[in-house]
């Protein structure tokens, strides 16, 4: 039995700058969800997945129209510098200026991520597989989810990123017109990204984190640098030049998927 009553993928004739487009029913958002994906050139099995997750007011076509880190692979790719990898760009479930990637409203946008994507990605996809390594990683709101999900489900992603990251919901208010109730778990540790990654310390994944000195969440990433080191945490962060912007993640997003084709 089908867990997606109905899935629309666009046809390969059409797809643009090698992007391809899904539509998926979620139970998980009660509606559909759209993921965009950038697949490596040539066939390959067990093809290893990184999830990209786009911050407040985007969906799955702000990473590569964006920031064109699927160009970015490809050259890299075509140079052999970088091992395939596919590329997957799924929305937030589009709620409100973001979902913040956490279960509110009476749905579930973390289990999109965490549950739904990798499995329409290994149901539509040929090459991705049960043995394929997924990764995951974000900007922003999106740097939150994907620091947060990494570190819970980490029987499924091999290592994890953030960049320019929400590290508590509390600093939605910064980003968004909806209130603070919407998005604040009833379990702290849910808020918060150090408390999720303690809360995992004994089975942590490897993870790297990256924030612009020029940022408004600036020195929210090294408070959460400082808590990792403070906890014995094994992690990378780094800090350079540069604000909340696609410029600034446009220009270290290959940082991440270096460090990700370190654990191939």
């Amino acid at each position: 039995m089908k867990k997606f009553r109905t899935t629309e993928v666009s046809n390969p004739k059409y797809n643009a700058e090698g992007l391809s487009f899904i539509t998926v029913k979620s139970k998980n958002l009660n509606g559909r969800g759209d993921i965009v994906i950038s697949k490596p050139a040539g066939s390959k099995q067990d093809i290893p997945v990184i999830i990209f997750l786009h911050g407040v007011y985007g969906s799955a076509w702000s990473w590569p129209l964006c920031s064109g880190v699927h160009m970015q692979v490809k050259k890299m790719q075509q140079k052999k510098v970088l091992p395939p990898f596919l590329l997957v760009f799924p929305s937030d479930g589009l709620w409100g200026d973001g979902s913040g990637y956490v279960p509110h409203d009476g749905y579930d946008f973390e289990k999109w991520i965490a549950e739904d994507v990798p499995e329409i990605i290994m149901q539509n996809v040929n090459g991705v597989t049960k043995k394929s390594k997924f990764f995951i990683t974000g900007l922003s709101m999106g740097g939150f989810g994907a620091m947060k999900i990494g570190a819970k489900y980490n029987r499924l992603f091999t290592a994890f990123s953030g960049h320019s990251s929400i590290t508590n919901l509390q600093q939605m208010k910064l980003f968004t017109e909806e209130g603070l109730q919407h998005y604040l778990q009833e379990n702290e540790i849910d808020n918060d990204v150090f408390k999720t990654i303690l809360a995992n310390k004994n089975k942590i994944r490897p993870f790297r984190f990256d924030c612009g000195m020029s940022d408004l969440l600036y020195n929210d990433n090294l408070q959460l640098g400082q808590q990792l080191i403070a906890a014995d945490i094994p992690h990378i962060f780094e800090d350079f030049k540069g604000g909340h912007e696609w410029a600034y993640w446009e220009k270290h997003i290959m940082r991440s998927i270096r460090f990700f084709a370190g654990y191939l």
